[in-house]
């Protein structure tokens, strides 16, 4: 057996973990099976690379592998050592730019090394060597580069929308679907042009158009819509990985690039299902209009504040008891306490079950991940659709830090901006104890009418401190 043909078996067996990996995460159960089977099959894939390099006799080649490799496990092990379940997110989306920005510099140099090497007569045969004319070579580079870019950018601004550090409101530029259409029809013209002659300036063309399309995609969507950009964007980023894969006549980055792209964008139809938005207006950047958070109307009305002691009391007289967790108990660090109470009611006889809306928290399976970690056990841990038609039966629900989820204008209200939005009916339960820190609206920026219910208290405060001080009162 060679180098090359124990390299491609390798590949092949990375893919199949790969595939694995994703069947694993895809339950509670299995998850971290499923984990372990994505770390193996990067393991083999990394040692499979560095095997035909050295094959190669590249000592500097090797070298730098081996130096990236060692960066880049450094940085990954000291974020995944300090980063909080808060912060992940963000820095998914920052991970996503990454692969983006790889991409870019993929196809940079696949130009430089073919296209860019032609005057030297070099050009046509590394394209011969790979198997391909040097006009399809051409088209790659500039597929690659542009996805790429427009991964890139528009991680960047996920980023910086998820961690606060700009406004989530949508950007509304005057005809910014015009500019979007634009935009890619510009692309196509300059990847006909860079096809039949390839030059550098049109390759720079092509990148910034396709770093400013990324941007405006991305700052055009509401902060209501970011757990849906996060996949959108995971499957960017695969993508991505594809066409560098074409690009450097790998198969392993062919194989994980696609499962990742068509995992992600799978991922975020449900999410779009579960929001009532239409997915080709997300990945479009909010075409239509859909999806903003603007305009928002205000609910009049006086809320009833609680304490913690009728609350417990309220919980001890349950005959049961749903709690719905939003992104408030991830910045609260509630978890643990709120997995303390469900034991402790569950000792007195009083069934707890939580019910989990899709897009609770800043991305997919934040809340399971949250209530994992705590030891809560799988099978008390619902979807929406299993737990929706159970709340006219329940006794009291603990809203936890959320808000848009469970409010109800989405399903009541025609003029409302989440107007459609599949939402928790908690209303309909016999008693309604929400746990904020105060009247604010929430991540869509709109204000719910669930807080002003005559079933409704609302209990102020940090959630985890409330929890334990209904513990002890408990």
């Amino acid at each position: 057996m060679t180098a090359t043909t124990a390299a491609s078996a390798a590949y092949i067996v990375a893919g199949l973990l790969f595939v694995l990996s994703l069947a694993g995460l895809s339950r509670h159960e299995t998850a971290k099976a499923g984990n372990a089977y994505g770390i193996a099959g990067m393991a083999v894939a990394l040692v499979a690379t560095v095997g035909l390099a050295w094959r190669d006799g590249d000592a500097l080649a090797v070298g730098l592998i081996a130096v990236a490799m060692a960066l880049g496990a450094a940085i990954g092990l000291w974020r995944a050592r300090i980063v909080e379940m808060t912060g992940m997110p963000e820095l998914i989306a920052l991970l996503h730019s990454f692969v983006g920005l790889a991409a870019v510099l993929v196809g940079w140099n696949g130009y430089l090394s073919v296209e860019g090497a032609g005057s030297s007569g070099g050009g046509a045969g590394e394209a011969e060597e790979l198997g391909l004319p040097v006009g399809i070579h051409s088209a790659e580079v500039a597929i690659g580069v542009f996805i790429g870019a427009v991964t890139f950018t528009g991680s960047i601004v996920a980023f910086l929308k998820l961690s606060a550090r700009i406004k989530s409101n949508p950007l509304v530029l005057p005809g910014k679907n015009a500019l979007n259409l634009g935009a890619l029809a510009a692309f196509a013209v300059l990847t006909v042009v860079f096809v039949v002659s390839p030059s550098l300036g049109v390759l720079a063309a092509v990148t910034v158009l396709a770093l400013a399309l990324g941007w405006h995609l991305v700052a055009s969507i509401g902060g209501g819509d970011m757990p849906v950009v996060v996949s959108m964007l995971n499957s960017y980023s695969g993508w991505a990985a594809a066409a560098s894969g074409f690009l450097l006549d790998n198969d392993l980055l062919i194989i994980t690039g696609a499962l990742v792209g068509s995992s992600g964008a799978y991922l975020s139809y449900i999410m779009c299902q579960a929001m009532n938005r239409s997915f080709l207006s997300v990945i479009a950047g909010g075409f239509g209009n859909e999806g903003s958070t603007t305009g928002a109307g205000t609910v009049e009305g006086e809320h009833t504040e609680t304490t913690a002691e009728e609350v417990a009391q309220l919980l001890r007289d349950a005959d049961s008891v749903v709690i719905t967790p939003g992104y408030g108990m991830a910045v609260a660090h509630a978890q643990n306490a709120v997995a303390d109470l469900t034991r402790t009611l569950s000792d007195k006889g009083v069934p707890v079950r939580f019910g989990i809306h899709p897009v609770a928290g800043r991305l997919p399976g934040h809340m399971n991940v949250l209530l994992a970690e705590a030891k809560v056990p799988y099978d008390v841990v619902l979807e929406m659709d299993e737990i929706n038609d159970d709340f006219p039966k329940t006794s009291v629900v603990l809203v936890i830090g959320a808000n848009d989820t469970v409010n109800p204008a989405a399903a009541e209200d025609p003029g409302s901006p989440i107007a459609g939005m599949p939402v928790l009916h908690v209303w309909e339960a016999e008693h309604v104890v929400v746990f904020k820190r105060s009247m604010s609206t929430g991540y869509a920026g709109v204000q719910n009418p669930l807080f002003f219910r005559e079933n409704t208290r609302m209990l102020f405060g940090d959630a985890r401190e409330r929890v334990e001080d209904i513990l002890r009162a408990l």
